[in-house]
């Protein structure tokens, strides 16, 4: 028997990715509501569904700015500026034409979406076969032989395919162990700062040395004094920048697993984006 295949949708990246390739080309409804990276998320989740065949899709999304990430950091994301406004309004919108494509909406309060994938990936791998469709690589954290991560590239299903094998090729190191990388290496984007001096190059080459950051402080007396001195004048942030690269996968998600079920059916997308204008 073909085991169920379950889609994980990325909602954020999605929405975000759609209203930047279209602006400012908006397009405005009948309400006088923008609507282009609503539009773009429908034939975005179109594409996807097509292309990767599932038996049932979620689609998760971030749930305001506080997280417990920010309870431990205050600085997270804080170099992020507000969205634009005619991003504000199509939030609500987005996921009201995702539940009426028949696709549930997950999102907690206290967490990120990514937190929301990576515990339904937790709780559903050992029986499904997992997709993840998203813009963010820190998700190849949730790769294994089940669960491949589709990034987005440019246009719609438009796809670069990571596997488990794919990454440990080019990575050099285990989907789990990218959390300790990053915490060496911190990130802009997300605004930790890891350990000062020590970029990316570096981080990959003393995890796939050490196997860790428990190992890489074993070995300090290893290290060139350059970086003995940058990791032990920074290892409270290298620890607090760990537990804010870790995606979390023990969030309590109410959903119960026929919701998701997925008819593929095309007419469905056709008469959202006809309900949108």
């Amino acid at each position: 028997m073909e085991r169920e295949h379950l889609l994980l949708i990325d909602g954020m990246a999605l929405l975000f990715r759609s209203f930047y390739a279209t602006a400012p080309r908006w397009m405005i409804n009948s309400r006088g509501v923008p609507t282009n990276a609503v539009y773009g998320v429908v034939k975005q989740i179109e594409a996807a569904t097509h292309a990767l065949q599932p038996t049932h899709v979620v689609c998760c999304w971030d749930m305001g700015s506080t997280t417990f990430r920010t309870e431990w950091f205050p600085d997270y994301k804080a170099n992020r500026g507000e969205p634009p406004h005619e991003l504000i309004p199509q939030f609500d919108l987005a996921k009201e034409v995702v539940e009426m494509l028949g696709i549930p909406n997950i999102g907690v309060l206290g967490a990120e979406a990514d937190d929301c994938i990576g515990s339904l990936v937790k709780q559903y791998r050992d029986g499904m076969s997992i997709s993840i469709v998203t813009g963010d690589r820190d998700l190849f954290q949730l790769l294994s032989e089940r669960v491949t991560v589709y990034l987005l590239a440019k246009g719609i299903g438009n796809y670069e395919a990571y596997t488990l094998e794919r990454f440990i090729k080019e990575k050099g190191i285990k989907p789990h162990q990218l959390i300790d990388v990053k915490a060496l290496m911190g990130d802009p984007s997300d605004n930790y700062p890891g350990v000062r001096g020590i970029g990316e190059k570096q981080a990959f080459k003393l995890i796939q040395q050490y196997g860790s950051i428990e190992g890489i402080l074993e070995n300090l007396a290893n290290l060139t004094n350059a970086q003995q001195q940058k990791i032990t004048e920074h290892l409270d942030l290298l620890h607090l920048s760990r537990k804010l690269a870790a995606i979390h996968c023990d969030i309590p998600i109410s959903l119960r697993l026929e919701e998701a079920k997925w008819d593929g059916e095309p007419r469905r997308f056709r008469e959202v984006l006809a309900a949108i204008r």
